[in-house]
């Protein structure tokens, strides 16, 4: 039985505890949970209160086929790489020019992902899988996109951030996992009109929302992080 109201783990506790989930099962999680889990990344703090967030939650059939259609292009991609030029990102996650030490931790990052799932240097059909889950939500029950009215200042990504931050948080405290997701940027010209958003919203990310499959060896990775030390400046 899935619990229905958030537990009494302390925020540092629900902190640590956070991962990206890359495996759910298919249990349904409660509509009432997911609004009371929205309410509570509602509080987060915004420039004037802006509050630039906008979300839109997929389930069921509507989920499925989004997924089709996107796996789809996708496999085409695939088979085809000059079809990417047709689907550019909403805005760019990444930098054009990575350098040390970022590019080494997403190396690290990558790498510690492909060995745990047996997946070898140059499988590129079993890497191409792997990435396809994210357009799956990899099996979570709950999709969700998020958007942004293109007109808001860099800001606004501040405050998006915190949002995300709060949402998973509050999710982690009703039993719930999640893994927020850029990957959808590449195919927001297929995401946006699905989901019905506005000619005047970008796509920022997704995420996927439901209960973590504790028996899929892939959710067993956990991600390093740097020092204090290491990136606190005591001026």
């Amino acid at each position: 039985m899935q619990p229905t109201s958030p537990s009494n783990c302390s925020l540092e506790q629900a902190i640590n505890s956070r991962n990206s989930v890359r495996s759910f099962r298919s249990d349904p999680v409660q509509r009432d949970i997911l609004i009371n889990v929205l309410e509570a990344a509602s509080r987060s703090p915004s420039g004037t209160n802006t509050q630039p967030w906008k979300v839109y939650v997929l389930e069921g059939d509507k989920k499925d086929v989004l997924i089709s259609q996107v796996c789809t292009v996708h496999d085409a991609i695939a088979k085809n790489p000059e079809l990417a030029s047709e689907y550019p990102a909403s805005y760019a996650y990444y930098p054009n020019k990575w350098v040390s030490p970022y590019i080494d931790r997403r190396r690290e990052n990558g790498w510690s992902l492909y060995n745990l799932l047996g997946i070898k240097k140059g499988e590129k059909d079993k890497m191409h899988l792997q990435h396809q889950r994210n357009f799956q939500f990899f099996g979570a029950p709950v999709g969700l996109i998020f958007t942004m009215y293109k007109d808001l200042g860099t800001g606004a990504f501040l405050d998006y951030g915190m949002f995300l931050q709060n949402l998973m948080l509050a999710a982690q405290a009703y039993g719930l996992s999640t893994c927020p997701q850029g990957a959808w940027v590449s195919f927001f010209k297929i995401v946006m009109p699905f989901i019905g958003a506005g000619e005047d919203e970008f796509l920022v990310c997704g995420m996927s929302l439901g209960y973590a499959d504790q028996n899929d060896v892939v959710n067993t990775l956990k991600t390093p992080r740097e020092s204090v030390e290491s990136f606190t400046h005591w001026v």
